[in-house]
């Protein structure tokens, strides 16, 4: 598909440089045989500055989302390579351990434990890039299923606990009434857990994550996921969202991830009918992701 909409955008810059070329042409042509004709070539001359303009002023625009686009690919092959890199280097460390010299029984324990989280964080990484690739298809048909919403956000709260190792109150979960939609329960459930994964990775060393469903209006379900961390830019409130994209900053360095779960998060909610939105008062005051889906009994 990426590579479709890019094949189209250099289409379109190469026959509007045809298009400004036949102009010049045209309008030489009609200087040395429409000499006496000033008014028509005073007119042509305007509108060929005026196309010229515009196609200076396209093609500014084309580069410099091209520039973005491979910045944003180059910094999304890191960090995908940095996911998959880690994990293995260390799963290949303890069983090189284990197969050269004897291991006391505890520790072969805390080694297992260690190498099944790093397979753990592997396979996220790899579901994540491929869940990306499936939301990105044409024609894609979701799995529609009558969803509990409250027993789904309960699922991903109770899977974020144990998988970052997070008190009760660390990470707190308030459902509203209960209420159903029709959905594709995977996609569903992978959106609410990156929110959930999203808040705890950049709340830092403390955890304060609250999750929250409701019925707005009585149409619409909302899951609202707010944490205490860093917060986001205004300007950046919209741009979180999309594909690769990171807050750029000291923070984007250190906390690791592919820019993918936010991107997740809004292809899923629109795919079924809704939205997804995040909401901070600035940096340093904290954010809310809210994904508001309808209520489809």
């Amino acid at each position: 598909m990426v590579l479709a909409g890019r094949r189209k955008s250099i289409a379109l810059f190469i026959a509007l440089g045809a298009g400004l070329i036949s102009v010049i042409l045209l309008l030489y042509i009609g200087w040395v045989l429409l000499d006496w004709r000033h008014g028509v070539l005073l007119l042509l001359g305007v509108l060929l500055l005026a196309v010229a303009i515009a196609g200076v002023v396209l093609n500014t625009i084309f580069l410099v989302r091209e520039i973005r686009r491979n910045e944003q690919h180059d910094a999304f092959i890191n960090a995908v390579t940095h996911e998959l890199k880690t994990p293995v280097a260390s799963i290949r460390l303890y069983l090189e351990t284990l197969q050269t010299r004897p291991v006391e029984e505890a520790k072969r324990r805390e080694f297992y434990r260690i190498m099944l989280e790093d397979s753990d964080r592997l396979l996220s990484t790899i579901e994540q890039v491929l869940h990306t690739g499936r939301l990105g298809a044409s024609g894609r048909r979701a799995n529609l299923t009558r969803i509990d919403v409250n027993a789904l956000v309960e699922t991903c709260v109770d899977r974020a606990r144990i998988l970052h190792k997070a008190a009760p109150e660390a990470l707190q979960y308030h459902p509203g009434d209960a209420v159903a939609t029709l959905g594709d329960p995977e996609e569903v459930r992978s959106a609410v857990s990156n929110l959930i994964d999203n808040a705890i990775k950049y709340s830092g060393g403390r955890v304060a994550v609250t999750v929250e469903t409701a019925v707005i209006d009585g149409k619409f379900v909302s899951v609202r996921v707010r944490d205490t961390g860093p917060g986001i830019p205004k300007a950046e409130l919209k741009q979180v969202f999309k594909r690769f994209y990171r807050i750029p900053g000291p923070l984007a360095s250190r906390i690791k991830g592919t820019g993918l779960g936010l991107y997740i998060v809004r292809s899923v909610a629109k795919h079924h009918g809704g939205r997804a939105w995040a909401e901070s008062e600035g940096p340093g005051r904290g954010s809310t992701f809210v994904m508001q889906l309808p209520i489809r009994l």
